[in-house]
């Protein structure tokens, strides 16, 4: 037996594994025995062969930031030439365009931005309801909230998010975690908070009915401790909500990544493709009490895509229609699903489409394009 085996053995048991043990995983290069592992408590909790995905879109609506993140190629400064905010009208139109081809989901993210008042993000919201009362809304980064709380004129961030929930906010994506570790978040984002804000704001979401996602990024110098930590202190959120019985699922997935430093003001070497795909194992194996793990095929390749389902992956993201495709949006959603059943068809596995909240809405056949009705069995 090796030095993991218990730790693994203890896993398939249905035993906790615990920081110390988290750490031993991530200091292994036994990948294929974790990926094993993963793959089978990822079966457990999905016997179904299926692959799911959302057809979303991302709408950045502002690239104007005060947080700087060494990271970051995307924001421009306050007073930047090159900085923007999106029109109202811009963003109903490029709403319209993902409903058009199927789409459920639009992922609104962009800086945080000094400029805009509290006003700004219910107005919109309410706006784009009124317009499109079906669409999820699944948007906005803790860091964008923190930014709200600190605009609103005292609001506390519970009345922020409740706020911001009533005017049309369904669920919070989980970016801007990186690592929930503040050694490291002073390193790359010093002024975007610590781990605990980021918390804090997932957590009041929970408690006050709405669900979220949670990520983690590795790649920016961060030790294997951290990299546990961050598992730990997600589990432990979402034990809370649980525990609580808050009127929420809490976390409904995890997405693990890799940094990618082109561009950026951070010069780290890539992540290799075994450091992700034992990320996601252990991922699995430690999250025990979140059904959902997303790959991130779009960062990774679709090889590396493919090799994740079976690494502990059961979802395949989203579509993510990109913002500058206009003209041809219906070209780009036929390229993105024909890509994506592809890769989740010969990794073996059914494709299927969800919603934000993993409810299944159709299923494709494995051989052809052949949709069908698909009831979950409970």
């Amino acid at each position: 037996m090796t030095a993991i085996d218990h730790i693994l053995d203890k896993a398939l048991k249905g035993e906790r594994v615990n920081l110390e043990e988290t750490i031993a995983l991530f200091e292994s290069d036994e990948v294929e025995k974790m990926g094993h592992v993963a793959n089978n408590l990822m079966e457990r909790k999905h016997p179904e062969p299926l692959t799911t995905f959302v057809i979303g879109r991302n709408v950045n609506y502002t690239n104007i930031c005060d947080v700087y993140c060494r990271f970051c190629a995307f924001y421009r400064r306050p007073g930047s030439e090159e900085g923007y905010v999106l029109p109202t009208e811009t963003i109903l139109q490029k709403i319209q365009e993902t409903i058009d081809v199927g789409g459920t989901e639009i992922l609104m993210q962009g800086g945080t931005n000094p400029n805009l008042p509290f006003s700004y993000y219910t107005d919109l919201l309410k706006e784009i309801k009124t317009h499109f009362p079906d669409i999820t809304m699944h948007s906005f980064s803790p860091a964008e909230i923190m930014k709200m709380k600190e605009v609103s004129d005292g609001l506390s961030l519970e009345e922020v998010l409740r706020q911001i929930h009533a005017a049309g906010l369904d669920s919070l994506p989980g970016g801007g975690a990186e690592i929930l570790d503040d050694r490291t978040r002073r390193k790359i984002s010093r002024l975007k908070g610590s781990w605990r804000d980021w918390m804090d704001v997932m957590q009041t979401a929970h408690k006050i009915g709405m669900n979220t996602t949670a990520t983690m990024v590795i790649g920016f110098g961060e030790s294997m401790e951290e990299r546990a930590l961050h598992l730990m202190r997600v589990r432990e959120a979402q034990d809370e909500c649980i525990q609580n019985q808050y009127p929420s699922e809490g976390f409904l997935a995890f997405i693990p990544w890799t940094f990618q430093p082109d561009n950026t003001n951070l010069k780290k070497e890539r992540q290799t493709p075994e450091a992700y795909l034992k990320t996601v194992a252990i991922s699995r194996i430690v999250l025990d009490n979140i059904k959902n793990l997303q790959s991130s095929w779009v960062t990774m390749g679709p090889e590396v895509g493919k090799l994740s389902l079976r690494y502990g992956c059961n979802d395949f993201g989203s579509t993510m229609i990109e913002e500058n495709v206009v003209s041809s949006a219906g070209a780009t959603y036929k390229v993105n699903i024909e890509a994506i059943l592809s890769i989740i068809r010969e990794a073996g596995k059914i494709p299927a489409q969800r919603n934000t909240k993993y409810d299944i809405l159709r299923v494709f056949d494995k051989e052809s394009h052949v949709e069908r009705d698909f009831v979950m069995q409970n």
